[in-house]
């Protein structure tokens, strides 16, 4: 669930996909009258800018340089919806067309919710930013005491908290079966590898607990508190909680993903129920035009006589958009995007805070298997953007919302879709070369120190639990983790100790090395993973997994993190 701009860092989540697919099998002349219903009045499309006045053709190119099956656009101005449309198909192979009312996953554009929920109980006087949450969830726990007795609601939303980048992802990503509150109570083992407020790390997981807060403090369940708290009021009719509220009639977007970085396919559908507050709704471009007209309205949504009728104050949103952790600033990795470095970026409480040619943005990008988003707010303008798509490329929703920031900053006139093209041809180029450093420093020639069967067994992670290597058809060996079904594969030998797990799933596109550490009567000592190639969702948090052998006679200590009122 990346939640930044171009690749690793930051929404979920996103992925830089490599090779080519089959997008062109999508007529083009099809996506111009499906969006039709969707344009513009004719008096709103005057008003556009001259950069948009040929921004259905920019789209689709767009949309076939990265290979992108479908994607949707709404921009707001002056408080209102001056376009909202479709491009392309929601599935590829298939008919139905996108359009402003098609449904995609917005993933971690769900922070920003949450992070609304709880300023909205903080104005009721029901809790405060600064409450410690262990003031709300008694059980709560990190893998530090100190940590754990100084966590404030505030820090569940700014990504300082000394988690690693994406630690804990393991717990919903892919989906498991584990529940909130069990993902929560196992943050208790997650190690720590920074310093409590030190520094910015990405993280879903606290968002989880972020939920659970909202729950306490409201007496409702999140789902029945954003449903009658944001949606009703906001008129957002075609938003739903996760994919297992999706409906009959629904028209939902199905993601993509280029399996093994080559071949793109339909990825499965999948729920994070169990993590929601992080990333679980889905929306329409049609549905998130009302959501950043009230941000942009500083939280008024509508007036009853000479009253405003707000979700928040003026102040929490002040504070939302307020920077708390600092975040750095990296050089671009290709000239062309040169003019999009931020002179300041930081992240507030559920939105990201940078700057683009003197102008203040408050964004954030979500990152879903199949699908990722981008919604930019440019408050002094009043403006604001939203991109979904629904395939695994983040240069595409950044060019598009590139194109229409400049339309109305006066900017000049960039081919950001060459731009953004340059950078994932780089960044696929240094894929390339990671393989190959792997490939030159491999012994092919060297043999497992056991028969596999030595390997085989099972092993648990302090946080995680069980994984599964078992002996397989044809004298193989084959993984499974425990609590994720999406996650079974096949071993293969790399070199010495060292394995390689293909994933049934090859949509995951997450391959990883599994090492074997021995000891000295050759027996498997601890088992680590790491993912192949740096192009995999930093979700995949393998390289934080301990796994060690589970002895027959040892007592199982998975009950200890369980909700007591689940205990035997």
């Amino acid at each position: 669930m990346r939640a930044t701009d171009w690749k690793a860092h930051g929404a979920g989540l996103l992925i830089c996909m490599s090779a080519t697919g089959t997008i062109a099998q999508t007529p083009a002349d099809a996506d111009v009258r499906a969006t039709a219903p969707d344009a513009p009045t004719s008096a709103a499309q005057a008003s556009l800018p001259e950069q948009l006045r040929d921004f259905d053709a920019y789209v689709e190119a767009v949309r076939k340089q990265f290979e992108v099956p479908g994607i949707a656009v709404a921009i707001v101005k002056d408080g209102r919806i001056v376009l909202e449309r479709g491009y392309g198909v929601r599935e590829l192979g298939k008919a139905e067309p996108v359009d402003a009312h098609t449904l995609f996953a917005i993933a971690s554009n769900t922070k920003a919710f949450t992070s609304a929920s709880l300023s909205m109980l903080a104005d009721e006087g029901k809790l405060s930013l600064d409450d410690r949450v262990i003031d709300h969830l008694p059980w709560f726990r990190m893998a530090d005491a100190y940590v754990t007795g100084e966590m404030r609601v505030r820090d569940l939303l700014a990504h300082r908290s000394g988690l690693g980048l994406g630690a804990g992802d393991l717990l919903y990503w892919p989906g498991t079966d584990y529940s909130n509150e069990e993902v929560a109570r196992r943050l208790a083992r997650v190690p720590l590898n920074g310093g409590f407020r030190g520094q910015y790390a990405y993280d879903n997981i606290l968002y989880g607990v972020a939920q659970l807060v909202v729950e306490k403090a409201s007496g409702q369940s999140y789902r029945e508190f954003l449903g009658q708290r944001i949606f009703k009021p906001l008129g957002m009719d075609e938003t739903r909680y996760n994919a297992d509220a999706l409906q009959a009639g629904d028209k939902v977007a199905s993601g993509h993903a280029k399996a093994d970085f080559k071949t793109l396919q339909t990825a499965p559908r999948m729920t994070w129920a169990n993590v929601a507050g992080a990333g679980g709704l889905y929306s329409s471009v049609h549905d998130i035009g009302k959501w950043m007209r009230v941000q942009l309205d500083g939280g008024v949504y509508g007036r009853d006589g000479d009253k405003e009728q707000r979700l928040f104050s003026a102040k929490r949103q002040r504070e939302m958009w307020s920077v708390i952790t600092p975040m750095p600033i990296a050089e671009p990795s290709v000239p062309e995007l040169a003019p999009v470095k931020p002179n300041f970026a930081g992240y507030g409480e559920g939105w990201q805070l940078t700057d683009y040619r003197g102008e203040k943005l408050v964004w954030h990008t979500g990152g879903w298997p199949g699908m990722v988003s981008r919604v930019t707010l440019v408050p002094e303008h009043k403006l604001g953007v939203v991109v979904l798509t629904n395939a695994e490329l983040g240069g595409a929703f950044q060019a598009v919302t590139m194109r229409a920031l400049d339309a109305y900053l006066d900017a000049p006139k960039t081919d950001w879709n060459a731009a953004y093209a340059a950078a994932l041809a780089k960044s696929r180029g240094k894929a390339d070369e990671d393989w190959a450093k792997h490939l030159k420093a491999r012994d092919a020639k060297s043999r497992p120190s056991l028969p596999l069967a030595g390997y085989a067994g099972t092993y648990r992670d302090p946080w995680y639990g069980d994984v599964f290597i078992e002996p397989a058809a044809g004298g193989k060996l084959r993984v499974r983790f425990g609590r994720t079904k999406d996650l079974v594969g096949e071993l293969s030998h790399w070199q010495h100790d060292t394995f390689i797990v293909r994933w049934d799933q090859r949509w995951l596109n997450a391959d990883a090395f599994l090492n074997f550490a021995l000891t000295p009567d050759g027996k498997v000592r601890e088992l680590r993973m790491e993912a192949i190639s740096p192009m995999t969702d930093f979700s995949f948090d393998f390289h934080d997994l301990r796994l060690t052998p589970v002895a027959d006679q040892a007592a199982d200590a998975e009950s200890k993190l369980k909700p007591a009122a689940k205990r035997s």
